[in-house]
């Protein structure tokens, strides 16, 4: 019987094939192997168009009448919603923060959304997304509850598996937590002992402290440059998952950002924006020798602001 992970994998291979896996030699060491997951290349700049577009067809197939689509988000799983509305022809509407990173919003307005900005952060940007698609009878599908992103997020893992069966670790941003679940969940049986790395910013710890403390923990700010990256309100159920899933947790400072930002754009050729860049942060935060064999790191997005860039 064909699994989740395979289904997703079959239908986005509709839309798109495996984003390459690239070496790194400047983050390689004589007993390290690191390679690059370029999930920047997908449409949209990231990974989240993946869980976006199976999500959307599988409820599309079991909602009659569905016609728009909510979304909440600092701007990559907007686009992606979005994207996904266009292709499988719903109309969409997407809520973000207030003073958006500008590529981001572009992105959905690109795609013939309409974007709603408002509110301090992402946590206010569901509750109003959440409002409206319950007074306008819409799907709101939200990133961090869908049941069905993860499944979509998996075939990041399967993909790697196939490219890269020698893998023992992935590293990988943590935001909402569908894409840590989602690969971890299909790495983990396909590999067993593969370690799962998660990566927060310092300035938005929500995840990895519950992580730690095994009870949800909301932050206050989630003030960081790494916007993918700017949970602070966890779900219980996803902390429970990541408990269960993921092997470590890492905090990586803004300046540590920057540099494999600066790293990643100067050694790789790679274009990253905070959150896509945060797994190579964690890895060059490392003492010499702590992480060694077959190391890739998730790059889960490109759309980096142009004050940023700069």
């Amino acid at each position: 019987m064909e699994s989740g992970f395979e289904r997703a994998r079959r239908m986005l291979a509709a839309h798109f094939g495996p984003t390459r896996l690239v070496p790194a030699p400047s983050l390689s060491q004589p007993d390290r192997q690191v390679f690059l997951k370029l999930e920047c290349e997908l449409p949209t700049g990231s990974f989240k168009v993946r869980g976006a577009l199976y999500s959307l067809s599988v409820n599309l197939e079991r909602r009659r009448g569905l016609s728009e689509v909510v979304a909440a988000s600092t701007g990559n799983h907007g686009a992606a919603v979005a994207y996904a509305a266009r292709q499988l022809g719903v109309r969409a509407t997407i809520f973000v923060p207030e003073h958006p990173n500008p590529v981001k919003a572009a992105r959905i307005v690109d795609v013939g959304a309409q974007l709603v900005e408002g509110g301090r952060d992402l946590a206010d940007a569901i509750d109003r997304a959440s409002a409206y698609a319950e007074a306008h009878h819409a799907f709101f599908l939200n990133d961090a509850s869908d049941p069905y992103i993860p499944s979509g997020t998996a075939t990041i893992a399967l993909e790697t598996l196939d490219q890269l069966p020698s893998t023992d670790a992935f590293y990988v941003p943590v935001g909402d937590t569908a894409l840590i679940r989602g690969l971890a969940a299909a790495a983990k049986p396909r590999r067993p002992g593969i370690r799962i790395v998660g990566v927060q910013a310092t300035r938005a710890p929500a995840y990895v402290m519950s992580w730690r403390e095994g009870t949800v923990v909301v932050t206050h700010v989630a003030d960081t440059i790494a916007d993918g990256l700017a949970v602070r309100r966890p779900l219980a159920e996803n902390v429970a998952a990541i408990r269960d899933l993921v092997d470590d947790m890492r905090l990586v400072t803004e300046e540590e950002l920057r540099a494999a930002i600066g790293l990643l754009f100067t050694r790789e050729q790679i274009v990253a924006e905070p959150a896509g860049a945060a797994a190579a942060a964690a890895l060059l935060a490392e003492p010499p020798g702590q992480a060694t064999g077959t190391v890739v790191l998730i790059v889960s997005g490109s759309n980096i602001s142009p004050e940023l860039l700069a």
